[in-house]
This record gives structure tokens, sequence and C-alpha cells, in this order.
């Protein structure tokens, strides 16, 4: 399970992750908190709050996705960092001082969002240079881990810590926490990291990866389950807040327990994915069969008549969630060649979070319009129906084996490839 650790270089990062996501979840917290407080409760706010932070993942992450395969990826997350830190600072005073305005928190996010769509395709491709091939799937796993653990205690901190003493020190604190990931950088050895083949500057490079992906079935059809999945399903960043504090009627206190809750899902999951990322590459079916638990599982929980139940089914359904997104993340990076991998991984993280610009305010707008339980029973139809018409869109190209039983309908995934292994040589 903890195989990726014994990399000296895997384990300064980790390190760094175990402190910097803790203060990335007291500051998430905290950010949602204080524009519901200064919206008046408006679900609509929060949502635009959301597609601000997310709206630079669409316009830049492609080409961060370029930058990430031509520099120093250990520098240019040095980098990033270091402007992450400054965001939160500059946020944490505002609100510290009483000066803070809804506009401002607008305009931060806006910013943090364009140093998150560089930090992420040059993150999540640092993985493997880190550990090697072999390890991606674990480290994936691992990396998850520790940002679903810091999922459990941030949101339960930042939630009892905003009533005693306010929204302001969680930013400041999340400042704070970007050194460790800042000196875990710059204590590794850059002689032992696993670096492919350097690509020089050169015209035509981000229309080269979107080839690469096109003309690979089995590419697009898990980006095409990742978008859909991630902008109507996973919309727990807009969602819990609404359900929190205008369905259930509680304070901050309460959806930190909520967030804590599903990060419990969350933080299991990950853990069951490092033992199968030892294991070897993971296969498709466990792709879909996670897309669809997760829309039936978010279903049923928008229905749950108490707090208690609806916390209680966030626990299952932060399990689907990281199964999904892990083993989505962790086919993306073992079935590229390693001079695309930058690029594809910006264009992976443009389906991931690129349709958060759409989801933030239709989240808002359906909670606001329908109720504030509407997104998670939305969301669910579309993620559940989304693996079955992909399930379906694999199977007629080869890539399921589809048998039909007299007991019912089965679908059995003989295999974990959508194309056939000459494919995956590339």
């Amino acid at each position: 399970m903890f195989a990726s650790l014994r990399v000296r270089n895997y384990r300064l990062f980790f390190s760094g992750q175990v402190i910097s996501n803790i203060g990335t979840w007291m500051q998430r917290i905290a950010q949602d908190w204080l524009v519901f407080q200064l919206s008046g409760n408006n679900p609509i706010a929060l949502g635009i709050a959301v597609a601000l932070q997310f709206t630079p993942t669409v316009l830049l992450s492609l080409w961060a996705g370029v930058l990430a395969d031509r520099v120093d990826k250990r520098k240019l997350c040095i980098l990033v960092q270091t402007g992450i830190g400054v965001q939160a600072l500059v946020l944490g005073l505002l609100d510290v001082s009483g000066l803070v305005a809804l506009w401002q928190v607008y305009l931060l996010c806006f910013v943090l969002g364009i140093f998150s769509a560089l930090d992420v395709p040059a993150r999540q491709s640092f993985v493997a240079e880190m550990v090697g091939r072999k390890q991606i799937s674990n480290a994936v796993a691992l990396n998850s881990s520790v940002f679903n653990m810091a999922r459990i205690v941030g949101p339960a901190i930042a939630g009892f810590a905003i009533t005693w003493i306010g929204t302001g020190w969680m930013f400041l604190a999340n400042s704070v926490s970007t050194i460790g990931v800042i000196t875990g950088l710059l204590l590794m050895n850059p002689d032992k990291l696993f670096r492919g083949p350097a690509v020089v500057r050169a015209k035509g490079q981000l229309r080269e990866g979107l080839e690469y992906v096109r003309a690979r079935s089995d590419l697009v059809a898990l980006m095409v389950l990742v978008f859909f999945v991630s902008t109507f399903g996973i919309t727990f960043f807009t969602s819990l807040a609404i359900v929190a504090g205008n369905v259930f009627g509680t304070q901050a206190d309460g959806y930190g327990l909520l967030s804590t809750l599903l990060a419990v899902g969350t933080f299991t999951g990950s853990l069951m994915a490092a033992r199968r990322g030892a294991k070897g590459r993971p296969r498709v079916r466990l792709l879909l069969m996670a897309a669809f638990g997760l829309g039936a599982v978010e279903f049923a929980t928008g229905f749950m008549p108490t707090y208690l139940a609806f916390g209680l089914g966030l626990i299952p359904l932060g399990f689907a969630t990281i199964t999904f997104l892990n083993t989505a993340n962790s086919l993306v990076q073992t079935a590229v060649s390693a001079e695309m991998r930058g690029r594809v991984m910006g264009l992976y993280v443009l389906v991931l979070i690129g349709g958060n610009p759409i989801g933030g305010p239709m989240v808002g707008w359906m909670a606001e319009t329908f109720g504030g339980r509407s997104p998670f029973l939305i969301g669910g139809v579309v993620s559940a129906l989304a693996a079955v018409l992909c399930a379906i869109a694999l199977a007629r190209r080869g890539g399921l084996d589809v048998r039909y039983r007299l007991t019912g309908l089965r679908v059995l995934f003989s295999s974990g490839r959508a194309t056939s292994p000459s494919r995956h040589t590339a």
C-alpha cells in the first residue's frame, strides 16, 4: 500500500502535501462560508465564486500542460505554490482587518484559479517523474489519501474554528501551510527523478497533444465520462454548503461536519486504491462501476430526510467518488507516453475541472429553483446515465464483453482496455 514512500523524493513531496492539504481544505470551507455570509446565504453567489475559481482552468489548462512538458516541473510547482500562498495571505489579511468585500473574494477566487490551472497538470505529471512508471497508480492513490485525510481534518478544524475566531485566520493558516510543499520540493534530489525526454519548444505542440488523444478511442471515452460526472455529479463544493445552510439550517460547524463525513468515504476509498495501485494498472470496468455507483448513491442521498442520515449517506458517496477519480487519473497517466503526459494531463484537468464554471452557477440555480436537494438528485441521474452510455459505446467498439444471461442483463468487463493492446505501445 505504501510502496511509493520508499522513494525519497516522493516521500518529501508526500510530507509537504500532508501539511498543505489541511490548509487548503481549511481555506475551502472558510471561503465558501465567507461568500455565503457576505451574500446573505445566496446560493447563486456561491456558485459564482466557484465558477470564477475554475474558469481559468478552461482558459489555461491546455497551455499549462504544454508548459509542463517543456519546463522543469519541480521548479514550476515551487513557483505556483508560492503564488497560492500569497493569494491566501492577501485574502486572510483583508478578512481579519474587516475590510473584505464580496467583489474582493471573487477577484481572489479568480487569482487562485489561475495558479491552480498551472499547478494541477504540472503536479499530476510530476508524480510519474518522482516514482517511475511502475509506481504511478500507487503514488496517485497515496496522493489522494493525503488529500482526503486533509479533507477530514481540515473541514473539521475550520468548521469549529470559524465559529470561534472567524474565517480570516483560516486563510492565513493556509498561507503558512504552503511552506511545507515548497520545502519538500526544494529538498528533493533532481538527479533521482525519472524524467522523460526533454520537449523542445516548437509550434503546434498543443495541437499535437489534442490529436494524440483524438486518435485514442479509450482516452476519448474516458475524457467524456469524466466531464459529465465531474460537471453534474461531483458538485459537492457548492451543494454541501447549500444543503447545510438552506435545507438543514446548520451553521459553519454543520457544513464542516458534512464535508468531514464525505472525506471519511474518500479517504477510505483512496487507501483501497493504493492497495490496488500496488498490484498494477486499474481496469476500465472499475471506472465504469465507480461512476455508476457514484450516481446511484448520490441520488439516494438526496432523499435522506434528516441531517444525520444525509451525512451518513455521504460516506459511501465519497468512497465511490474517489474510486472514480483515482481510477481515471491512473488510467490516463499509465496509458500515455512520457513526452505527451503533460499535455494529456492538461486536457484531463480541463474536462475534470473545466465544467465547474458551468456546474457552479448551475447548482446554485437548481437549488434556488427546485430546492437544495435537487443538485444531488439531478447529478446522480446524469452520472449513472453517463456510465451506462459509456459502457455501451465501449462495448460496441469491442472494448467490453457484453453477455446476456437468463437471470438478467449482465455486462461483464473482460478487459481493462478500450482498444487493442497494440494501441497502448505509444
